[in-house]
């Protein structure tokens, strides 16, 4: 398997995204065309999109965040993948979202909605309707609390620390994200279980 490059060992890193890159990929190959264009929100470090650009190259990603001081790590981080578009500033509680309607073929999300304020939720699924290509996919990767489904003892926890930091955080209720995505006319196709106690959610645009 490819690796992506590190071109500055100095550069944000995250484990779990480490960890989970390639389980994250081998989920969300099946989704997409072998050339397709992906809008990532909240890329974080790029590692990801580092990853994933080289495992898939004929994928042109656009990555990226809410703040403009995260940029610079991620370009740096993808500066040699070509696949790869500068990274821009998306928060997506502004709307309308920086891009033309219609012009992604998915929309990739991982571990934002539990450290953002819930109305998030329904800015992330209103934006991604607006961008997609009409029978697209919105990807959405992270912890869930699943009716009827008890937490694991470390979702549970992290999901405590998370409150304890911020009351407005937390792990989201599945079916409360379903229904934010539905009000924004994206039909929850289906749910993917993933290592770790995470979950892929699979949205379709109409």
């Amino acid at each position: 398997m490819k690796t992506a490059p590190s071109p500055d060992p100095t550069l944000p890193f995250s484990p779990a995204a480490e960890r989970n890159s390639g389980p994250v990929l081998h989920a969300l190959a099946p989704l997409l065309p072998a050339h397709a264009r992906v809008l990532e929100v909240a890329s974080g470090t790029g590692q990801h999109a580092a990853f994933f650009a080289a495992q898939q190259p004929g994928w042109q990603w656009q990555p990226t965040e809410a703040e403009t001081t995260a940029l610079p790590a991620i370009a740096a981080r993808c500066a040699s993948l070509p696949g790869v578009l500068p990274p821009q500033v998306l928060n997506v509680l502004a709307q309308p979202w920086p891009f033309a309607a219609g012009s992604f073929d998915a929309v990739y999300v991982a571990n934002l909605l539990h450290i953002a304020p819930w109305p998030a939720t329904l800015a992330l699924m209103t934006g991604a309707a607006a961008v997609l290509k009409a029978g697209c996919v919105l990807v959405v990767y992270g912890p869930f609390v699943v009716d009827g489904q008890p937490l694991a003892p470390s979702n549970a926890a992290f999901d405590a620390d998370l409150r304890q930091r911020n009351p407005l955080w937390g792990l989201r209720a599945l079916h409360s994200v379903q229904q934010q995505a539905l009000q924004a006319g994206l039909r929850h196709e289906h749910t993917l279980q993933m290592p770790a106690n995470n979950l892929l959610l699979v949205f379709r645009a109409a």
